[in-house]
């Protein structure tokens, strides 16, 4: 639909300027915590994939996680052979959510390209699709780029005004996925590896979220030296604004952040569209399970991941939980008086009115 007015393309605009904000370090997740900080999930696929999600002593068992010279080490099984219940695999997640912020993954590895593979660094929230997802790095078989993919409830349709040259929306509603197609092939699996990986920052506002990557000899120094601002990093890899329709501030909210390794489930549904895939086996799921060698190259390694907060970081007040349904609600960590943007997980005490609530203060 033809736009109306100058206003709406005036407005536009204005949402595809990144948000100038002076950020203070909130914390950091690295080898000295990470292992306390995220959980290692046992759960069935939600994604429909060929996988076994292994819990945290099998997880160690098997050398699927560890500190490997100083860095976090997730990977999957490249070992066993004619697995049954999908190739085991690690699934972790963090223990606090976020709503805004700005997130720098600093990435040694991650999982080279190879057919059958899925694996993805990303966020996602309690009430999914509602309060939203963000698919920061993710990408399927032998593709060389990754596609960025944010995920909401019903009502949000953006553009990606401001997004770095290459950069192609192939899908403006994010209820059914809105995606950024891009060319940067250092972005992603043996290309990114090659270069010794790099540093994704994520600046999610109220206004838009935008996603860089910086590979490891490109890294900003303003990065490096834990004072970063955005707005001299020229234009984001992928920019999600608003087109009219989306209200992030509503629709992105309380996510956790993920990191897995999954197999087939996507890549599988479209395995007759890889060619040199599809040559090795007539299904994923029988590559995958006949094939442990294929994924030697399967795992992340993390040197840290930091969340920056606008602003000068308060001194922690309290948390405070309450229960919803058959979960705890994220905890709101207070900062002297003042609600901000981390809270965690905690596991509730049955308040007197028969509800689930909890306080801790520190």
């Amino acid at each position: 639909m033809a736009r109306l007015t100058n206003l709406a393309g005036i407005a536009t605009l204005l949402l595809s300027k990144i948000v100038t904000a002076n950020y203070s370090l909130l914390k950091t997740y690295d080898a000295s915590n990470f292992f306390s900080e995220f959980q290692i999930v046992n759960i069935p696929d939600p994604s429909s994939g060929f996988v076994e999600y292994v819990d945290a002593a099998t997880a160690e068992s098997k050398s699927l996680v560890g500190i490997r010279n100083g860095q976090v080490y997730l990977g999957a099984d490249s070992i066993t052979d004619n697995t049954t219940n999908g190739r085991p695999s690690v699934r972790v997640e963090s223990t606090d959510y976020f709503t805004t912020g700005l997130f720098i993954a600093d990435i040694a590895h991650m999982p080279g390209n190879a057919c059958g593979v899925w694996p993805a660094y990303w966020t996602s929230g309690p009430d999914w699709p509602n309060s939203g997802e963000i698919d920061i790095i993710e990408a399927i078989n032998l593709q060389k780029t990754p596609i960025i993919t944010l995920h909401s409830g019903t009502g949000c349709t953006v553009a990606n005004t401001g997004s770095a040259a290459g950069s192609v929306l192939t899908n403006a509603n994010c209820n059914t996925g809105c995606s950024q197609s891009t060319t940067d092939t250092q972005a992603y699996g043996d290309e990114f590896n090659a270069v010794k990986g790099g540093a994704y920052a994520t600046q999610w506002t109220t206004k838009g979220i935008a996603i860089w990557f910086f590979p490891r000899a490109s890294i900003p120094a303003d990065i490096t030296a834990g004072t970063p601002d955005p707005t001299t990093w020229g234009k984001p890899l992928t920019y999600f604004v608003d087109s009219g329709g989306c209200d992030f501030a509503t629709h992105f909210k309380s996510n956790r952040f993920i990191f897995n390794i999954n197999f087939c489930g996507w890549a599988g549904n479209v395995w007759s569209s890889f060619p040199e895939c599809s040559a090795k086996a007539a299904t994923c799921k029988e590559y995958v399970a006949q094939n442990p060698s294929a994924f030697t190259e399967a795992y992340w390694l993390i040197n840290s991941l930091k969340v920056y907060r606008e602003g000068t970081t308060k001194r922690f007040v309290s948390e405070v939980a309450h229960q919803k349904g058959s979960f705890c609600e994220p905890w709101k960590r207070i900062f002297e008086g003042e609600e901000v943007v981390t809270c965690k997980l905690f596991n509730c005490d049955k308040a007197p009115d028969g509800t689930a609530a909890a306080r801790r203060d520190k």
